[in-house]
């Protein structure tokens, strides 16, 4: 089979053939049918201090797929050649405290596809049976390619209470434009959005942004404020992972409020706790991966209830041209970028 592989510690990754991989006990084989690009696949692609530090060549990656089983292993039940399944990519342990404990999803011996095992760019991929998720006849394959970051965006935004509410969504990466009409459908009077990438912004006015602010202008307190009674929204996704953007939500948010942080800051981030946080009683969330399985539900339910994401997918290139499509997502111009995967 094909298979996308980080080969040596270096910049880039190769085509390179290699065997099909058998399913072992409790797991799947799939053959892809379509995978999404993710902001940590480019990391891998670039070979950044991050990357050096978690991957070990070689190794076959991407971590946000669909596809068709076509074998299962021993003990395999739940599933069975022919479904159309998505995956979820975080492999829990199953034993852990946490894992016993209800929160699979931050397991304490957590590994996730592509990064810790071989991953989805490829033909085919092995897949604990557990972790395929059945997908509904009427959701086509590009769009359960990318329903991992979905439930990223499901999971920040159903981790408070948005029905009347006004919400702030810092950062239109695929997951905050995911976010926004998440957050409609979730019952929200007011969405407003920030980022500085025209492109981006532009898309956040496709997917029903209220109202679309360009961070470079500054004042996006200021705005969120006059756009709110003066009081701030009453909670704000934090998607961009940046100080800038961390920064304008803890600025945003009113007094009370709530924010969730899902993106993830290349480097420790200085913040007037005391002004932005404690005086304001503001309540901070961390927000990780997807609730197994409440938010696949959730999302799936908003699928088939007329969410559309499918205007963010900006690029669709095959898997042979993958060269092509992490220069687009690097150059900031692309939303989403799906690898079609051809037999």
């Amino acid at each position: 089979m094909r298979a996308l592989v980080k080969t040596k510690p270096r910049p880039g990754c190769e085509l390179v053939e290699l065997p099909v991989p058998s399913p072992g006990p409790g797991q799947v084989l799939i053959r892809v049918a379509a995978a999404g690009i993710c902001g940590t696949d480019l990391h891998i692609y670039k070979w950044d201090p991050w990357a050096q530090s978690r991957i070990r060549p070689p190794r076959v990656i991407g971590h946000e797929f669909c596809g068709t089983v076509v074998a299962t292993g021993e003990g395999v039940d739940a599933v069975k050649a022919g479904d159309r399944v998505a995956g979820e990519c975080h492999i829990a342990c199953g034993r852990c405290a946490l894992c016993l404990g209800g929160q699979p999803h931050i397991c304490q011996r957590l590994e996730i596809v592509g990064i810790d095992c071989d991953g989805a760019f490829a033909d085919y991929v092995v897949l604990p049976a557990g972790n395929a998720w059945h997908l509904d006849p009427g959701i086509p394959f590009e769009v359960a390619a990318i329903m991992d970051p979905l439930g990223n965006a499901v999971h920040t935004a159903m981790a408070t209470q948005l029905a009347g509410r006004s919400v702030l969504v810092t950062g239109c990466g695929p997951i905050g434009l995911m976010a926004i009409p998440v957050c409609k459908m979730a019952g929200a009077r007011l969405v407003v959005v920030s980022d500085v990438t025209e492109s981006r912004l532009a898309l956040a006015r496709r997917m029903g942004a209220d109202l679309v602010l360009d961070a470079r202008d500054g004042g996006v307190a200021e705005r969120v404020r006059e756009r709110t009674g003066s009081i701030g929204a009453d909670a704000v996704l934090e998607m961009s992972g940046h100080p800038s953007g961390i920064r304008d939500a803890l600025q945003a948010v009113r007094g009370g409020g709530w924010v969730g942080l899902l993106g993830l800051p290349g480097a420790p981030v200085e913040l007037d706790l005391v002004n932005m946080v404690i005086f304001k009683e503001v309540r901070l969330q961390g927000i990780f991966g997807r609730l197994l399985w409440q938010t696949w539900e959730q999302m799936s339910a908003m699928l088939r209830q007329g969410l559309d994401i499918r205007p963010i997918i900006t690029h669709r290139l095959p898997l042979e041209r993958f060269d092509e499509a992490f220069e687009r997502l690097e150059s900031g111009g692309a939303g989403k970028v799906i690898l079609t995967i051809e037999h």
